[in-house]
């Protein structure tokens, strides 16, 4: 059974990982939030793309405070 993992936890790792390893793929952050989790943190954006969930994005972004970006060309995360 899962313990109840919050939209805030998901993005404090995401930043955990972003501050270890300098950038992170999008591929591989879906992947790791599905497995360690769940899939109530992923979403199929309006392009058929699957992304995280918007509560999600939005406490990595209050988190970060513009601190890391996304590059759209790399699919990646990564410090600013």
């Amino acid at each position: 059974m899962k313990s109840e993992v919050t939209p805030q936890q998901v993005a404090e790792w995401m930043v955990q990982e972003i501050h270890f390893r300098g950038i992170a793929y999008q591929k591989d952050v879906i992947a790791y939030v599905r497995t360690h989790f769940g899939e109530e943190f992923i979403r199929t954006n309006e392009n058929g793309n699957v992304s995280l969930a918007k509560d999600v994005v939005k406490a990595f972004r209050k988190l970060h405070n513009g601190k890391i970006c996304w590059d759209r060309d790399g699919f990646f995360w990564g410090w600013t």
